[in-house]
């Protein structure tokens, strides 16, 4: 009679599987940053996101388009003011990258060698509504916190992607707050008639880092009628303020 040995054979596996995973979980880095992954996925390569952006900026073309209506006559010269990442430029890969090799791109140490090195791309529906608004004869400002130290490489990643109006005057990186950039655009006497950008801080000083969530729902419900009108906020998974944020979890079984 044949002897059985598939309790042996199964023991020998399921010993060999604990080997191999105790093996990997002690050689396996500490990657936190993984938890990134899924939020890039979406921001970096769905329609869905890309659909979201190209809706976006038709909405802002509309609205252009109504508000110059509605406006024929108008005494000052007419302005939009736009952040540039994740609302212009597209820098998923350096995150991807950094995700992938367990580095914490959230503390924002290599981004100064993407912004002198890096090939963001554009965000989709953008060359388009920037180049409506240059045939409208709008002035374009692009207000955003890229190290001022690096404006050069700044602007010509920006004009290598062919955007227009790019220039060291309208083109406004990290230095006074935003809303002080903002009102110096105003001081200089140009009306303007929409804000973009893909994180609240973008829009007003009614929105801050320093906010909860509650503080920065209710900063949303005292700004709702500009929503859609004329502040366009183009979305954004990969980072942002709500990454503190607690879940509400579902106590049901």
């Amino acid at each position: 009679m044949k002897k059985n040995n598939f309790p042996k054979i199964l023991s020998t596996l399921f010993f060999s599987l604990y080997i191999s995973a105790t093996t990997y979980a002690k050689a396996a880095p500490d990657c936190n940053v993984q938890q990134y992954q899924m939020a890039l996925k979406y921001q970096q390569g769905s329609p869905e996101i890309q659909a979201l952006q190209r809706q976006s900026y038709l909405l802002a073309t509309l609205r252009i388009q109504q508000y110059l209506e509605q406006n024929p006559q108008t005494t000052k010269p007419l302005a939009v003011v736009t952040d540039l990442d994740e609302t212009v430029l597209d820098n998923s890969a350096l995150l991807a990258r950094d995700t992938l090799a367990c580095h914490d791109w959230s503390t924002w140490d290599t981004w100064s060698a993407w912004e002198k090195n890096g090939t963001p791309t554009l965000i989709a529906g953008s060359l388009d509504f920037f180049n409506f608004l240059n045939d409208k004869g709008i002035k374009i400002f692009y207000v955003s916190d890229r190290s001022d130290e690096n404006k050069t490489t700044t602007l010509a990643t920006l004009k290598q992607l062919q955007l227009p109006q790019v220039n060291a005057d309208q083109v406004l990186l990290l230095g006074p707050e935003k809303q002080k950039r903002r009102d110096a655009i105003t001081a200089q006497g140009y009306q303007i008639i929409m804000l973009l950008g893909d994180t609240l801080h973008d829009f007003s000083n009614d929105f801050s880092s320093k906010q909860n969530k509650s503080e920065g729902l209710a900063a949303v419900e005292k700004n709702k009628a500009h929503f859609g009108t004329d502040w366009i906020v183009l979305p954004n998974a990969s980072y942002g303020n709500w990454h503190k944020n607690t879940l509400n979890i579902w106590q049901g079984h």
